[in-house]
């Protein structure tokens, strides 16, 4: 991939954002690369969990300003560039397997659009979070503005959207924005990443679903899938492994199936 590496390490793949030299800004080519990943970690069934960090001491300053004049220079570019943009966090939001933004440095604009798209947020001390849009007139995309309001409340939301303002990785725990703040962000991931790799595959994806549907608001929830998920789990031979493991004391080996 052009600006991503993708490493996997048994039942965790770890997705890199490598453009070191542009602190990892997001080109609209960077937005489909990570929908296409994300789409292929979908289908991958030997893959249980997937982390998103950022090369270099950052995981991304957001969108790269610097394409705008060419990429999103009128309403029309504007439109195309949103939905190259929502392509990446749908791809990440509707994984069935969990997500974890691993941040360090910044993690601003189209990098918190990305990260809130992730199941969990684990941050260390350096990292600063910002939503910049109200800096450049650009109003932040309905689907990431529902992610925000989910994690910290309506009040703070709209403090962080208003103002624009940074704020610290103490800031973000204390705001729920950030679930963790660790002196080893990707360690702490990878542990979080493996307690859950070991789990039923269905049970995750069905519950993802359910919590993902609920916390976006009112009429999100497809309460008809939802049913299906549970139904699949109820009805999969991972279910009978995992009563089998239970009663027999021992670990379960899940297959997705």
């Amino acid at each position: 991939m052009a600006d991503l590496d993708v490493k996997y390490d048994g039942p965790v793949a770890t997705v890199t954002i490598n453009r070191a030299e542009q602190r990892n800004a997001l080109r609209r080519s960077t937005w489909l690369e990570v929908a296409g990943v994300f789409s292929d970690l979908t289908s991958d069934n030997s893959i249980r969990v997937a982390l998103l960090s950022g090369s270099d001491g950052n995981f991304s300053v957001g969108a790269d300003i610097a394409e705008f004049g060419d990429a999103r220079a009128s309403g029309e570019q504007a439109r195309d560039y949103e939905l190259a943009v929502d392509s990446a966090s749908y791809a990440i939001a509707d994984c069935p397997k969990p997500t974890i933004a691993v941040v360090s440095g910044y993690c601003l604009g189209g990098g918190c659009h990305l990260a809130m798209a992730c199941d969990f947020r684990i941050a260390d001390r350096s990292a600063t979070f910002g939503i910049p849009a109200a800096k450049l007139s650009i109003v932040y995309g309905v689907r990431s503005t529902q992610r925000l309001v989910s994690l910290v409340g309506l009040p703070a939301a709209k403090r962080i959207l208003f103002t624009a303002q940074r704020f610290d990785a103490a800031e973000a725990l204390k705001l729920g924005f950030a679930d963790e703040v660790v002196s080893d962000p990707m360690a702490k991931a990878r542990d979080l990443a493996l307690q859950m790799a070991g789990n039923a595959p269905l049970s995750l994806a069905g519950a993802k679903a359910i919590l993902t549907g609920l916390s976006m608001g009112t009429g999100e929830l497809n309460e008809a899938a939802a049913q299906r998920a549970i139904d699949l789990a109820a009805d999969s031979a991972d279910y009978n492994e995992g009563r089998r493991a239970f009663a027999e004391k021992r670990a379960p080996r899940f297959q997705g199936v």
